[in-house]
């Protein structure tokens, strides 16, 4: 961090002067080890942050200017704009997560006094699936926060981040990735019921086991995939449910009052995605139970059921995110694999050995890069923090 620390405060003062007042921080990527898609279905997730994420220098202005630069972009140069023109656009790009956050603060009252100039660098890999987009918001309001004074709790920034992905970018997204990594604590993965946003730590001992990534490399946006139908068909799905049983989400549901109550869905698609949700709830409640048992061997069993349901019931994994988990799976060593994030693209996340981790790297790069016709990468990642300044 010292050594990215120093890259980006040279370059900030490249692009915009070496003038004093520039202060660099740091916020997390995240990757949901189990429970996906349960998290805008009242159900509980278990992601953890990572030590890959989004870094970023800042500095006040005298004027209500902004001005942006990011050297993951750097083709587009300084993107101007200013306090009072915080409304989304096209023309925006990737500026729209640090405005609709500077947005969403004043929709909170806490109206941001002065322009600033902001550098961004991620080593996130780009629409990966590791919350690029979510750890741009938390980066940005802890900026903010820190750098007015206004004492925003991390717990806050979560929603806020939440706020202005839903109302600035019009993604329908839920808690989970924006909560990962505002609240995430080293060697710790998070166990969150998102229906009241209660939680606990549970410490990830893998020992002779490591967290592997596999990015398939497939290009994804949020908002133009099919995530917002995915919601809509469990929404219609919960209220069918409700005519007969008094619940206030699908993450409610024991499997068992599921079956029972699943007729009185009358599509057949949003049955599916019902049944995904509740039994995924299940899976990651279990999941925990196992971790905290030591039984790593159960926890990649649930990894394994967990891809099968998004892939079956919940239909969003597609050709890419298959085939880098069904060749995991015949690689001795793995623990368990399976997609993480919305899908339809994006990452996988397995648990492989030490001693399997070259092998494992080797023979599912070579037999995807066979069946899809170009490369996968693969990063061996470890559990970090929520965000700090350096």
């Amino acid at each position: 961090m010292a050594e990215m620390k120093d890259i980006i405060l040279k370059k900030f003062a490249e692009v915009y002067g070496g003038e004093p007042g520039a202060r660099a921080f740091f916020a997390p990527g995240r990757v949901n080890l189990i429970g996906e898609h349960t998290d805008y279905n009242g159900g509980h997730v278990f992601p953890c942050a990572l030590t890959i994420g989004t870094y970023a220098v800042a500095r006040k202005r005298t004027d209500r200017r902004l001005r942006f630069f990011s050297m993951n972009f750097e083709h587009l140069g300084v993107i101007e704009s200013s306090l009072d023109d915080l409304k989304p656009s096209k023309d925006a790009g990737w500026t729209n997560y640090p405005k609709g956050v500077m947005w969403a603060f004043g929709e909170k009252g806490m109206e941001i006094p002065c322009g600033l100039d902001i550098l961004l660098n991620g080593n996130i890999p780009n629409g990966s699936g590791l919350s690029s987009s979510a750890s741009v918001e938390v980066v940005t309001g802890y900026i903010l926060s820190e750098m007015f004074g206004l004492g925003v709790s991390n717990q806050d920034l979560a929603l806020i981040g939440q706020f202005s992905e839903n109302q600035f970018n019009g993604v329908n997204c839920g808690i989970m990735d924006q909560f990962a990594i505002a609240m995430g604590k080293k060697d710790n993965a998070i166990f969150l019921d998102t229906s009241d946003l209660s939680y606990e730590y549970a410490p990830i001992k893998l020992d002779g086991a490591k967290i592997v990534i596999s990015c398939s490399n497939k290009k994804r946006g949020l908002g133009s995939s099919k995530y917002n139908e995915r919601r809509e068909e469990c929404e219609t799905a919960l209220k069918q449910i409700q005519t007969g049983m008094g619940i206030d989400t699908l993450g409610d549901l024991s499997e068992e009052e599921f079956e029972s109550a699943k007729m009185a869905i009358t599509d057949e698609d949003c049955r599916k995605r019902a049944r995904h949700a509740v039994y995924e709830n299940q899976r990651t409640i279990q999941a925990v139970a196992a971790l905290k048992a030591n039984d790593i061997e159960k926890f990649g069993q649930l990894m394994n059921e967990s891809h099968v349901s998004l892939r079956d019931d919940y239909e969003v994994t597609g050709e890419e995110l298959d085939t880098l988990v069904e060749e995991a799976w015949k690689v001795e060593g793995v623990i368990g694999s399976r997609m993480t994030g919305a899908g339809f693209g994006g990452c996988t996340v397995s648990i492989v050995k030490d001693e399997a981790v070259d092998r494992f790297i080797q023979e599912v790069g070579s037999a995807y890069k066979a069946t899809i016709g170009y490369e996968a990468d693969f990063y061996v990642v470890e559990v970090g923090s929520g965000p700090c300044e350096l």
